[in-house]
């Protein structure tokens, strides 16, 4: 069991994560006004001790605290910690982003230091962004100088100003005016706000400040304490919760080729710098959340620097699960970064890819994620040569040979993350194939599942080019919202009776895990199309979808599987609007026997 303290957007953010999974989880927040939608989590609110939460979390076998709340809940965390202490929990700091603060920013450490800083800076007037429970902490500033605090628009908040002595005339609610708008109307010459992060909305506050030509003070953010766990996002929350309380979700997720060449390659240049390394390294993703990896081994050979890295991709299902990634970084003497492909990693020989002909498949986000990290540790010039020692026979296990990829693997990830329920691996290289074909100038997407029923349906089609024949394996329905979105305009799917009768019963994952034959469906049609009571006596003993084919008469067959492939062409146009559909039932003698357009 899990116990989030939230209150917060980060808390929120921790209900998407954690409603992922199956499992009952725990969300507690201080008061009762915050509304959140929890699937499998259950609301509790009210303040705890050190000895209300130790109690409740034995009594809930709670294995995992995360810590949501907000930077500047100093009591909370510190109740966290001495919990955390007494039983042995641990805990995870879901922590917000914070920005870089404008140069003119003052920093202060804590609310004493920024009244004196404020006297010093000969503050006139003050517009105070820290929030209600900071007016006492304020008093001996805005008892002297005239100071506006905007509030958020609750009775209780307006309360609770009332209840220090701060005048109502001088309150102004978040709702009402933007921050620029509130410099201006107040006449400020200084704000004070708190280092809330960016879901506090520090940006727009330091942006209004910085535009108006105002003084800004900073109160800093407390520190937590060491033995928090420290993510940054989803992702590293995911990792987290799978690493502390395995089961939680059924599957675990894991890491792109380029979020483990990321890592090599950071870690190769503090080698190359420093002359030393760690046994984990930390790296941002694209949406700039810090995730941590284990380095295998690094070292330095003739003035080139080399890590490893194992691919852990969780459970997807990916061929290039449990291989070594090196990295290998040598000063080149220019400023710039340059990518090289070693052994194992494919070439690009096709355009739409993203990637020039001849370049190396080393995708545009994996570079820029790599770039990132080198320029934040280097200024100079260097070559990155990035290598898989079995690259180049794993890739036979892939579609890269359809997509212009030859010799070798590609260095993928949009996101750095592979999330196994959505088979991510999968559904980018369908992507990455339809890119191909239309930049070659392909019409018509053949899409099938695979490559038996690709050789039948290419004789419906023999003039178009293999890039044009696509395989959707039990995603049919991803593989048709991936055309929709793509603008496909001419789209043939070819596909065998198994997969045709769950998809006609509007199943588009047509997987064996997730669903099985139908027989009650395949009775209705058949006696919806007329067959013979011998065929309606067939289907509730069918063992096989195949067994249509051969165990009920060829006259019920010619009634009974063109509804089945109607159905079928029903399910798919609904998905692709604007495209020509046609759909080709495949029989199990190797012959399309049944077409839908």
């Amino acid at each position: 069991m899990i116990l989030v303290l939230g209150g917060t957007t980060e808390g929120r953010k921790c209900v998407e994560v954690l409603d992922q999974g199956d499992s009952q989880y725990f969300y507690s927040t201080r008061g009762t006004l915050q509304e959140v939608n929890c699937i499998h989590g259950k609301h509790i609110s009210g303040s705890m001790t050190t000895e209300d939460m130790v109690q409740f979390c034995k009594t809930n076998a709670i294995k995992l605290i995360v810590d949501a709340a907000h930077p500047f809940a100093s009591e909370l965390h510190a109740t966290v910690n001495s919990t955390s202490n007494l039983t042995g929990i641990p805990v995870v700091r879901y922590e917000r982003q914070y920005p870089t603060l404008p140069e003119q920013a003052i920093a202060c450490d804590g609310y004493e230091d920024a009244i004196s800083k404020m006297r010093r800076e000969g503050v006139k007037k003050l517009l105070a962004l820290t929030g209600v429970q900071t007016i006492a902490k304020l008093r001996k500033f805005w008892e002297e100088t005239p100071t506006v605090f905007r509030i958020l628009k609750r009775d209780e908040s307006l309360e609770k100003a009332e209840a220090q002595g701060f005048p109502k005339s001088n309150v102004v609610f978040y709702a009402d005016k933007s921050t620029t708008e509130l410099i201006n109307l107040t006449n400020a010459d200084a704000i004070i706000t708190k280092q809330s992060g960016e879901s506090g909305g520090i940006s727009d506050k330091m942006e209004a400040a910085v535009s108006a030509g105002v003084k800004i003070f900073v109160v800093n953010r407390p520190e937590m304490p060491r033995e928090f766990i420290t993510v940054t996002g989803k992702h590293g929350l995911r990792k987290m919760v799978e690493k502390h309380c395995p089961g939680f979700f059924k599957l675990r997720s894991g890491f792109t080729t380029g979020a483990c060449a990321t890592a090599a390659a950071k870690t190769a240049m503090q080698l190359l710098l420093y002359g030393d390394y760690s046994d984990t390294v930390k790296f941002a993703l694209p949406d700039g959340e810090i995730m941590e990896m284990p380095i295998k081994t690094a070292f330095i050979h003739q003035g080139k620097a080399t890590a490893i890295v194992v691919k852990d991709a969780g459970d997807d299902p990916d061929v290039t699960n449990g291989q070594e990634i090196h990295v290998t970084l040598e000063f080149n003497g220019t400023n710039d970064i340059k990518f090289i492909g070693g052994s194992g990693i494919g070439t690009v020989t096709l355009p739409g890819t993203g990637l020039e002909i001849g370049e190396p498949a080393i995708n545009p986000v994996p570079r820029e994620m790599i770039t990132h990290e080198l320029r934040n540790l280097y200024s100079g010039g260097v070559d990155v040569t990035i290598s898989m020692p079995n690259g180049e026979e794993i890739a036979k296990k892939t579609f890269n040979s359809r997509i212009g990829i030859v010799n070798g693997i590609s260095i993928i990830g949009t996101t750095g993350i592979v999330m196994p329920f959505s088979n991510e691996a999968f559904l980018d290289a369908i992507r990455k194939q339809i890119k191909v074909a239309q930049a070659i100038g392909v019409e018509r997407i053949v899409i099938n599942s695979g490559a038996r029923s690709e050789r039948i349906v290419k004789q419906a089609y023999p003039s178009l080019p293999s890039q044009a024949f696509i395989h959707y394996g039990n995603a049919i329905g991803e593989t048709i919202k991936l055309a929709a979105e793509m603008g496909v305009k001419k789209l043939t799917i070819g596909i065998m009776i198994g997969k045709a009768v769950k998809l006609a019963e509007g199943h588009l994952d047509t997987h064996s895990h997730n669903v099985t034959l139908n027989r009650e469906f395949l009775y209705r049609i058949a006696e919806q199309c007329g067959c013979s009571q011998q065929t309606l006596n067939k289907i509730p003993t069918l063992n096989m979808a195949r067994e249509l084919w051969s165990d009920i008469p060829e006259h019920d067959r010619r009634k009974f599987l063109p509804e089945i492939i109607k159905l079928c062409h029903r399910q798919c146009s609904m998905l692709i609007p604007t495209c020509e559909v046609e759909a080709l039932l495949i029989s199990d003698a190797g012959e399309i026997s049944y077409t839908v357009k």
